[in-house]
């Protein structure tokens, strides 16, 4: 697969209007944008691949059926990603295969020595707090991820980069 320029806008509009949980889900568009800032954050010292990170934004929780406990969403996720390339956005083999693995496994995985997918699960769990829940340093599988949860916000790791 070659080297389509991926439209982000463009593939954000698809997925969100394909969500079942409605735009102001804890789980939906407003939580995908603040894993893909987190997720870029981390990428500038992980040397995650920043197309992954930012597809896995989309897709992680774009299959979710409900705001609960929802088995499989992450799997289904990853589904959704594999139906839309080559039309939609276009990724190499081995990168499809990073976003694959962290969409599917990113609820039941504990941690990942990839440094990708370390930083997708990272991503998301730095972001627990929309649901009341403060961010593990322990929980997390990067030392960038680590330092961000136990410093309890990553507000102040944006404003340093601005």
């Amino acid at each position: 697969m070659g080297g389509m320029e991926i439209d982000f806008p463009q593939l954000w509009k698809h997925v969100a209007a394909q969500f079942q949980c409605g735009e102001w889900s804890l789980h939906g568009p407003t939580h995908w944008h603040r894993v893909e800032q987190n997720g870029l954050l981390l990428a500038t010292r992980t040397q995650a691949n920043v197309n992954v990170v930012r597809l896995f934004a989309i897709f992680h929780d774009s299959r979710r059926e409900n705001e609960g406990t929802d088995p499989g969403h992450g799997a289904r996720g990853a589904e959704l990603a594999e139906s839309l390339r080559g039309d939609a956005y276009d990724l190499p083999d081995d990168q499809f295969e990073l976003l694959r693995y962290a969409c599917a496994w990113h609820t039941d995985g504990t941690t990942h020595e990839n440094a990708t997918i370390a930083s997708c699960w990272d991503a998301d769990r730095l972001d627990l707090g929309r649901v009341g829940v403060r961010p593990d340093p322990d929980r997390m599988c990067t030392a960038f991820g680590r330092e961000i949860a136990a410093a309890g916000s990553v507000e102040r790791f944006l404003e340093r980069k601005m």
